[in-house]
């Protein structure tokens, strides 16, 4: 699989039920989980580029909370 790019990001977000919430300096994104708890990310507006990889290993830890192989599966 190619490195996932910010448009990969955009497109998850929109397919799992994610909310966009403001559109500035970055698109930013929420989804309000069953237990109350509310995740947030960002995405660039540079739609083609990669993802560097420690970016996206703490966006997919710390932001959307799911595996490298699971995001891949939510495309």
């Amino acid at each position: 699989m190619m490195p996932p790019r910010f448009r990969d990001l955009k497109n998850y977000c929109e397919k799992n039920g994610w909310e966009m919430i403001r559109d500035t300096d970055h698109m930013y994104y929420e989804k309000v989980l069953a237990d109350g708890s509310v995740l947030q990310t960002r995405v660039s507006h540079a739609l083609h580029k990669e993802i560097p990889y420690h970016l996206r290993k703490r966006i997919l830890s710390k932001q959307l909370r799911i595996s490298e192989e699971k995001f891949g599966k939510g495309l």
